[in-house]
């Protein structure tokens, strides 16, 4: 019998990026990089390698704003491009899912979960008609479910999930890193526009791009403060917004202690952390509980054998759930 709680006719999917409208986000951050590259490169980089004195210095200028700039593109494609994950469909994955017409024991292939309805009842989607594993929310804008969502961003014209979570956070670093060179390495270049005898446009522009940078890197820098105390609270920022009314933040059963907290969101390999490459293991579906920290699945001092990492990873075996 199918289970009467999920007698919901889910809505008609539809393709990604089907909504033209929604790239101009998209367009107006990809015309600010552009915009300020240009200027940066044109009005800044190019006069200081023409100063003899100083070619060495703009050299490594050059090289570092370069290089950090080639980053936060590459974290911007695959922030975009990434699909955060979504609740599976039905098959051999052990945590499918179940939708009206299959049996209400179904459920229980998805393992055990920790966040219920007031009732006490399993949570699902009324839209999608499917139970939804812990940390998933429906999005209605991207109109499906998100593993682990974060927030929905405008300006990746995407939610910010498990799988892409780390591209939207080093997105956010590297843009927060590109604006303060910018800000403090033209300082003698904005000095030097502001004489009688520069042109009017080299002067406007120099200016913009500091003024604009000066802008930008104040609000990202407090974004990403945010994000980075949000990461070592191992919470989303859906769980932010739901813990206001509640007393506190210290405690949080998702908490796997701080090294165990980053690698939940940059991945298990501390040399790549600040690369767009190697996301977090796992499947998105199950999670911690509070007390199963990270220091805790480490073997004793003195023992020969290696960490399992099969134990700290999101493997949804309902025995890894508890201690």
């Amino acid at each position: 019998m199918p289970d009467p709680q999920l007698q919901t006719v889910p809505i008609k999917q539809h393709e990604r990026f089907s909504e033209g409208v929604k790239f101009l986000p998209v367009a107006f951050v990809v015309l600010i990089i552009c915009g300020l590259y240009t200027i940066y490169i044109n009005y800044h980089i190019w006069p200081l390698l023409s100063n003899e004195q100083r070619h060495g210095k703009a050299v490594e200028q050059c090289f570092l704003f370069n290089l950090v700039t080639f980053l936060l593109a590459t974290c911007y494609i695959r922030a975009l491009l990434m699909h955060p994950g979504t609740i599976p469909e039905t098959g051999d994955d052990p945590h499918r899912d179940a939708r009206p017409g299959l049996q209400a024991s179904s459920k229980d292939m998805m393992g055990p979960t920790h966040e219920t309805k007031r009732s006490g009842d399993r949570r699902h989607c009324k839209w999608c008609a499917k139970y939804k594993p812990d940390r998933s929310h429906h999005c209605r804008i991207c109109r499906t479910c998100i593993l682990k969502m974060d927030h929905h961003c405008p300006w990746i014209y995407n939610c910010v999930g498990f799988r892409n979570h780390k591209y939207f956070f080093l997105l956010v670093f590297y843009a927060a890193v590109d604006c303060h060179l910018i800000v403090w390495t033209m300082l003698e270049t904005v000095k030097s526009s502001m004489a009688s005898d520069t042109p009017f446009m080299w002067m406007f522009l120099v200016l913009f791009c500091w003024v604009l940078a000066t802008l930008i890197g104040t609000v990202v820098s407090c974004f990403f403060t945010f994000h980075v105390w949000l990461m070592s609270k191992s919470m989303t920022t859906i769980e932010f917004c739901e813990k206001q009314s509640r007393s506190g933040y210290d405690e949080y059963m998702y908490d796997r202690g701080m090294i165990g907290n980053i690698m939940a969101v940059l991945g298990d390999y501390p040399l790549l952390w600040f690369l767009p490459l190697s996301a977090p293991s796992g499947d998105g579906l199950s999670f911690f509980e509070k007390d199963t920290s990270f220091s805790s699945l480490l073997p004793p001092v003195g023992d020969d054998m290696q960490p399992n990492h099969s134990l700290y990873q999101s493997t949804g075996n309902s025995t890894l759930m508890q201690r």
